[in-house]
């Protein structure tokens, strides 16, 4: 589903990404963890066809990043760690406007808003505008905005960070549903939920990828008790800064 070989991101004489290599299937969910500035969310808006790569190759579902952007766009949700939204625009206008863009019209666009709200926990914020909603309901927007073209692969960048107990939960609720029908890329500092949410773990580090793989097995292999402690073994070890 996604093919990624000898991917480099340079800004200047900064280096983001340095010869990153991988395979997603369909299907799995894989978080991104690592130190701030490892090189997540650069990873992701490559993915997104948010920024061209440097050099290197990346492929999903086939197509090329560099030449086939807007094939990818339409299979493609993605959900950015900062919040862009229109503040004068009420929540149901701002899905219906997405979900136009996204191709959706007539009752097919009404029964996906209305099972977008009902799932992502918008019920009675239908006329909020949405600069005046709590960083959590936003949150749950544009989750709901990520989600109305039921893409076939999912981009997430901290989609809990900054919420409260009970949004994050909500957030992470979600997930049960799209790990049965997508594949979905999340970053995290939560080490808890990316153990518990995910098929395998990349761990990132100046950009490149310093492990890979279940978290049980990544655990296992560092005789650690959790994705934190692997985390602090690689630093011992010098593969993390």
């Amino acid at each position: 589903m996604i093919e990624v070989s000898h991917l480099n991101q340079q800004f200047g004489r900064v280096t983001a990404l340095s010869d990153v290599s991988f395979r997603i299937a369909r299907g799995e969910t894989i978080a991104l963890i690592g130190p701030s500035g490892a090189g997540k969310t650069t990873l992701l808006r490559v993915l997104a066809t948010y920024m061209a790569p440097t050099s290197g190759t990346v492929l999903i579902g086939g197509n090329d990043v560099m030449t086939q952007s807007l094939a990818i766009r339409r299979m493609l949700g993605y959900l950015p760690e900062k919040d862009p939204i229109y503040p004068e625009m009420r929540v149901m206008e701002y899905l219906v406007f997405r979900a136009r863009l996204r191709g959706l019209s007539g009752r097919t666009r009404v029964k996906r808003l209305r099972e977008l709200i009902g799932r992502c926990g918008l019920a009675g914020l239908e006329r909020a505008l949405m600069g005046n909603l709590s960083k959590g309901e936003v949150r749950r927007v544009l989750l709901a905005d990520c989600l109305v073209g039921e893409p076939e692969v999912i981009l997430m960048d901290e989609p809990t960070l900054g919420l409260d107990p009970v949004n994050g939960e909500r957030i992470r609720d979600s997930f049960s549903h799209l790990k049965e029908e997508r594949t979905l890329i999340f970053s995290t500092h939560d080490m808890m939920e990316a153990e518990a949410l995910s098929t395998r773990v990349m761990i990132l580090n100046r950009g490149s990828i310093a492990a890979f793989g279940p978290s049980a097995e990544l655990i296992r292999q560092q005789n650690a008790a959790n994705l934190g402690e692997v985390i602090k073994t690689l630093v011992s070890k010098g593969g993390l800064s």
